[in-house]
């Protein structure tokens, strides 16, 4: 039984040696692993500090796109405005024209036909009444056109 017992004491020897062996190399780790930690905190701080400065980068570049898309709407506004007040414009001006034809140019026509000509027992104003008579006609045309424009 020694034999076996002495086996036995060499085998524990041999594994206590082994474990201290694992305990010095352990203890060798420690400083590496606590060096990798402050490592790690360093970096999480600095990523930390760039992601506040993205954040503030991308916030001042988000605040530029939302002018620049307010800036565009705008200009397309104005620009659609000018244009359907060019439309309303030529087409009051259209409707204006029309009105006086339809309007004007029957009444003309039936003064014309209803004077006499000029220089014919009509004195020496004779000339002057189709003038006075369009001025008269068209004055009030304008002052209804005006009229119905404004209670629009």
């Amino acid at each position: 039984m020694s034999e076996l017992s002495s086996a036995r004491e060499a085998l524990i020897a041999e594994a206590i040696g082994e474990a201290g062996r694992l305990i010095e190399r352990l203890e060798a780790l420690a400083p590496a692993l606590d060096a990798n930690r402050q490592a790690l905190v360093q970096s999480g701080q600095a990523i930390a500090g760039q992601l506040a400065a993205f954040e503030t980068r991308m916030a001042a570049i988000t605040e530029n796109a939302k002018l620049q898309a307010v800036r565009h709407i705008a200009r397309r506004t104005d620009e659609m405005a000018a244009r359907t007040l060019t439309a309303q414009t030529r087409a009051m001006e259209e409707a204006a024209l029309a009105m006086f034809r339809s309007e004007l140019g029957p009444a003309l026509q039936r003064l014309s036909a209803q004077q006499q000509p000029p220089g014919k027992h009509a004195g020496p104003f004779a000339r002057w009444q189709t003038h006075a008579a369009t001025a008269v006609v068209t004055s009030a045309l304008t002052w209804a056109m005006a009229a119905w424009l404004w209670a629009r």
